[in-house]
Order: C-alpha cells, then sequence, then structure tokens
C-alpha cells in the first residue's frame, strides 16, 4: 500500500517559496491533497492563497520547492486542471454558449468536430441551459459566477481550482454551488478551493489555515476545532487559537 501512496495525491507542494519584488508572498509551502476530496484554504485577504493558485496552475513559475499535479509536474499537467479565478474573465458581448465554446477551444486545443461536445452538458450541470443565448452583459452577478464554474468545468478537468467561487454570491446560490462542488467529488474529481469565510470552511474534507505566506494548521474542520481544547469550538475559534499560538 505505502508504494503506491503518491497514485492517490491530487496534489504535491513541497517546500515552495515565492517572492515579488523582494516581498516574500509563501514561504515554505507543504502540501499533500487526497484525490476525489475537497481541499479549503482559508485565509485573510493577501495572505498568499490567490499567489499559490497560480502557481499550481502554472500562470507563475516556482523560484524554490516543487508542485506535481495527478503526479505530475505543473508543465505536465495543465490540460487536467481547470481554473476559476476570483474575477471574471468572460466575454461580455459574447453569449453564455459562445464563452463556454470559445475557451473550450482555448483550453484543449481541439478539432472543431470534437471540441464543444461537453458544453450542453456543463450548461445543465450549473443550470444554464435555457440562458445559453443570452449575453454575458445581461447576467446578473450569480449567474457570471455559475458561468466562470462552467468555464472551469468544461474541459472535463480531473483537478479543480476555485479562487473565491463564493464570493459575493447570496446564500441560496451559494448552497447550490457547494452541491455542484460535492457532486464533483462523486466522479473521482477533486478540488482546491480558497475562501475567507467559515462558512465554506466547514464544506471541506480538509483544511489549511494560512497567513502571512505560512500554512499555520491543516486537519480535517473537525480535527481543526478540537485542536482548540474546548468544548463546541468553531473554526474561527480554530483559526484564531492557530493564529495566536504560532
Amino acid at each position: 500500500m505505502g508504494q503506491n501512496k503518491k497514485e492517490f495525491l491530487a496534489l504535491e507542494v513541497d517546500s515552495l517559496r515565492f517572492s515579488y519584488k523582494n516581498h516574500l508572498v509563501l514561504n515554505g509551502i507543504n502540501l499533500s491533497i487526497s484525490k476525489g476530496k475537497i481541499f479549503g484554504i482559508l485565509g485573510a485577504n493577501g495572505a498568499g492563497k490567490t499567489t499559490l493558485m497560480k502557481l499550481i496552475t502554472g500562470q507563475l513559475n516556482s523560484q524554490e520547492g516543487t508542485i506535481k499535479v495527478l503526479g505530475k509536474p505543473v508543465s505536465e499537467s495543465k490540460h487536467s486542471i481547470g481554473y476559476m479565478p476570483q474575477k471574471h474573465s468572460l466575454y461580455q458581448e459574447l453569449s453564455v454558449e459562445d464563452n463556454l465554446k470559445f475557451f473550450n477551444q482555448m483550453y484543449l486545443g481541439l478539432s472543431p468536430f470534437k471540441s464543444h461536445s461537453n458544453v450542453e452538458e456543463v450548461l445543465a450541470f450549473v443550470n444554464l441551459i435555457k440562458f445559453k443565448k443570452e449575453k454575458v452583459l445581461r447576467l446578473s452577478e450569480g449567474m457570471k459566477q455559475r458561468l466562470s464554474l462552467a468555464i472551469a468545468l468544461v474541459n472535463s478537468p480531473d483537478f479543480l481550482i476555485l479562487d473565491e467561487p463564493t464570493v459575493g454570491l447570496d446564500p441560496e446560490i451559494r448552497s447550490s454551488f457547494w452541491a455542484h462542488f460535492k457532486n464533483l467529488t462523486k466522479t473521482k474529481k477533486s478540488l482546491f478551493i480558497s475562501s475567507h469565510t467559515m462558512d465554506d470552511a466547514s464544506h471541506c474534507d480538509k483544511l489549511a489555515f494560512l497567513r502571512n505566506g505560512k500554512i499555520i494548521a491543516f486537519g480535517s474542520p473537525k480535527e481543526l476545532r478540537e485542536a482548540t481544547g474546548k468544548n463546541n469550538s468553531s473554526l474561527e475559534d480554530a483559526f484564531l487559537y492557530f493564529v495566536k499560538n504560532n
């Protein structure tokens, strides 16, 4: 069993450091995330969450340390990754359907005969089928978020990276997103989600608390709450506990 352990890892990050203009953004990040799970990284704005995600997706090059996605270096695993950025990258004048087709073509570089086969399925998954001919500029913010998620899913990735995917959403839409995410893990897809809200964190299988570029705690939500040594601790209590003790 031990020799096959790495085959079941969605992400391996080892001794990762990254600086920007002499400012140390990430300082010795180590992570191992299993396949088919939802992993959440929690931290305040500026903690380094987005930088870490950009390194994992290959948008930034690591300066020290290594990253493997599904057992391969980032340069060899890009087609296995779906990425939803915190800020929309949507073409406002294009329809919902045409945005998906465009990004599908960009991701995969497939022939016209194969590139759009997943579009209808993904639109159904995020409940946008009846809006597929609508221009993006006419969509609500929640619908744009759903379209961004659809774009991350359109190339059928095995590893999804979602940067603050529920920010600004009302509770009903946020709940539907988490239902989508949990359904994805049933198909053995792995999710890496950043957030700064405890509500999002509570839905994850494993969590890391990130502060000033360092991981100060790692474990399941239950394990992190219990680490405080107090009964009925919340995740916010746990976060503050680790901040004070690191």
